[in-house]
């Protein structure tokens, strides 16, 4: 493993976001739904394509604060286009749990530092 230094981190952009609105995503090769998520009004929303079907169900995640990546290029995933990469960890059994900010008092649009 190579080690990174506090310029790579920082050249991640992490903000929290709340997720508005998730729904199925069929065409993915693996199950995954399309998240629309809002960053606040410096980024505005965003669109990602998650991983997450085992533990969470669409109507379950709307209103969930999440951590996402907002500064890689947009990925085009089939027909959608993942504009950021929301974070997650692998439970025991390989399924994604999202991060989440601990306190609800988490600011919409807050970067990690």
């Amino acid at each position: 493993m190579s080690m990174a230094t506090i310029d790579d981190f920082l050249k991640l952009d992490i903000r929290v976001g709340i997720i508005v609105n998730a729904e199925d995503f069929p065409e993915a090769r693996k199950p995954a739904y399309k998240l629309t998520i809002d960053f606040g009004p410096e980024i505005g929303t965003k669109r990602s394509s998650a991983q997450i079907t085992k533990l969470y169900k669409p109507s379950s995640l709307i209103g969930k604060k999440v951590l996402a990546v907002v500064n890689f290029p947009p990925r085009q995933i089939g027909p959608f286009v993942s504009e950021v990469l929301t974070l997650g960890v692998p439970d025991r059994e390989g399924h994604i749990i999202l991060i989440e900010p601990e306190n609800e008092n988490a600011i919409v649009g807050g970067r990690l530092y």
